[in-house]
């Protein structure tokens, strides 16, 4: 492997702030495997021959990504799924980081089977804090193929639980599968618990979904948003209301959604005036750390470590935190 300059080792060891991850999607494939063998459970198909998660394109991803989940089978296989994850953002400089969680896959969408996997998924997030120095918080989302019915369980467990770790309402899945609007209701339901919103959009569709996503959802947050690049007057938009895309260089390469790291638009987005964050997605899937990202990054548009201080410094303004947690990031992105 070839030694990281010094500028370059500097900048991967920078403190970081993740707002974008999916909680099963981060178990890496030695986790899986060993839950698979303990509960004699045969997802053999999951995985390569060199162990690592086997897929073909996004379609085929989200199969093996829930093909995976279902090892995942009680509370305790979600703490210690989230002390596996912590630990390894931590062991990359993450010092905040912000999971997606589905109450679909925790309990199946019921309210008191989610208060026992919540519960399970905060004392690994209190234990990481004392032993890692990490905090973490949950966004719930619903599925987007799984329909607007279903979300309504995944929106009633969010609004029931609304609180201290769980700060945010969301949706991924299948983006090519109805419309947001089609989720209007769930996200009612938790705008008025208190709760901040966030959507997938504009990574497969084009930026007519991001534009839908803002208008319709009334979210703060997108969950990708590159391809909004394509539409002009929508990265006019973004940038004048302060809309955060929530972007992920390394994902959106290995999917697909761009060839390479030098055709993805981020550094057009963010010199466009748009508040870019950086994340790393389902970082085992597409085989990459924070620490990678932030390499590949200055490697590929000449980001300095004062880029990446202010990019990190927007991440957590943008966070779904109280304004306590977000001082204390703040601090310690500053020292």
């Amino acid at each position: 492997m070839k030694e990281l300059s010094e500028e370059l080792t500097h900048i991967r060891d920078l403190p970081k702030v993740e707002l974008h991850t999916h909680y099963e999607g981060a178990a890496p494939p030695a986790f899986i495997r060993g839950l698979a063998k303990e509960k004699k459970i045969d997802i053999s198909k999951v995985f390569n021959a060199d162990g690592s998660y086997a897929f073909r394109d996004f379609v085929h991803f989200l199969s093996v990504y829930e093909a995976a989940t279902t090892v995942l089978k009680s509370p305790e296989d979600f703490k210690r799924l989230g002390l596996a994850i912590l630990e390894e953002a931590a062991s990359n400089g993450v010092i905040y980081m912000e999971s997606f969680v589905s109450p679909d896959f925790c309990g199946g969408g019921d309210v008191s089977a989610w208060r026992d996997y919540l519960a399970a998924i905060q004392e690994a997030a209190d234990e990481a804090k004392r032993d890692f120095g990490i905090t973490s918080r949950g966004i719930v989302t619903c599925i987007r193929h799984f329909g607007p019915e279903q979300a309504k369980t995944a929106a009633l467990c969010a609004a029931e639980t609304a609180g201290d770790f769980i700060t945010g309402f969301g949706m991924g899945g299948d983006e090519n599968q109805g419309a947001q609007r089609d989720f209007l209701y769930s996200f009612d339901m938790a705008r008025e618990a208190g709760l901040r919103l966030t959507t997938h959009a504009g990574e497969w569709r084009g930026p007519s979904e991001v534009r839908e996503a803002v208008q319709d959802l009334g979210v703060e947050r997108i969950g990708h948003g590159v391809r909004a690049v394509e539409d002009a007057a929508l990265v006019d938009e973004l940038a004048e209301k302060g809309i955060v895309l929530e972007v992920c260089p390394g994902s959106n390469v290995v999917l697909g959604v761009y060839p390479d790291w030098k055709s993805h638009p981020i550094d057009t987005l963010r010199r466009a005036g748009v508040p870019v964050t950086v994340s790393t997605d389902d970082p085992p899937f597409f085989h990459t750390t924070m620490r990678d990202e932030y390499v590949n990054l200055a490697n590929t548009f000449g980001w300095d470590a004062e880029v990446f201080s202010d990019i990190a410094r927007a991440s957590a303004k943008a966070a779904f935190c109280d304004e306590k947690t977000r001082t204390e990031i703040l601090e310690k992105l500053e020292a």
